[in-house]
């Protein structure tokens, strides 16, 4: 959290450097001085939310986003930002990435009203806030967000860089970096994690599949989404009779 606190003060401090007389940076420069600041930012990540990732997430976003007639310029810097404030790099605290992402925003001079509709998508984007609370209210659903044309965009587009083959090789890198292992068949899948259970599991990387990544394709938002989900969701699952197969020692 540090580090990412840093570099962006670091950008922050060269953006007033280079600005210009009038303050104002047009959307171009908007995006290439956000690129350059994720860039650094994600440079160095080895959970695989690195800067591919959101290289990936931003284009398939910007497809997505003209098949559904959204804001381009919206979509692209959400899916730009949408690992910046996310709450794994923040000890679990989703108020400290929003306000990250928040900050620079602001030093980007844009309108407020575009501030909050970029942030209100960077911070309902994880597959987190799809699930339930363990609480008094367990038994009812998050609240839902606006789901708007630019959010859908962006959430399907991270969501499908979660499956296929991609999605496999990260899944085992985000477990490989916490020190999970492969698969335990003494560790059962958790079908109904809970939110908070989510954020704290610690189970075998192979549980991921079934308590999110097979979850992804009926959870699609958009046409396009849904379309690319089942090719990926049919390889997933590929994947997994290929697994068990061998871990049986039967290939």
């Amino acid at each position: 959290m540090g580090e990412r606190l840093l570099i962006e003060e670091k950008f922050i401090k060269n953006l007033s450097k280079d600005r210009s007389p009038t303050g104002k940076m047009d959307k171009q420069e908007i995006i290439k001085k956000t690129e350059l600041f994720v860039k650094e930012t994600l440079e160095k990540d080895s959970t695989g939310h690195d800067w591919w990732h959101t290289h990936r997430v931003r284009n398939l976003a910007k497809r997505i986003a003209k098949e559904e007639g959204a804001d381009i310029f919206i979509v692209e810097l959400a899916a730009l930002l949408h690992d910046i404030g996310d709450y794994k790099f923040f000890q679990g605290d989703e108020e400290a990435g929003s306000a990250l992402v928040r900050k620079w925003l602001h030093s980007l001079k844009i309108s407020p009203s575009l501030i909050n509709n970029i942030v209100e998508i960077t911070s309902q984007v994880s597959f987190m806030h799809t699930l339930t609370n363990k609480s008094k209210d367990s038994v009812k659903k998050n609240s839902v967000p606006t789901l708007s044309q630019e959010l859908m965009a962006v959430t399907d587009a991270d969501r499908l860089d979660a499956m296929g083959a991609i999605g496999i090789a990260r899944a085992f890198t985000y477990g490989g970096f916490f020190n999970r292992p492969i698969y335990d068949p003494i560790i059962k899948p958790n079908k109904s994690i809970t939110k908070e259970e989510y954020k704290t599991t610690e189970a075998p990387s192979i549980n991921h599949f079934y308590e999110k990544l097979l979850k992804l394709k009926d959870m699609m938002y958009t046409d396009l989404g849904r379309k690319i989900a089942k090719k990926r969701h049919r390889f997933l699952k590929l994947y997994l009779k290929e697994f068990f197969k061998e871990w049986k020692g039967k290939m």
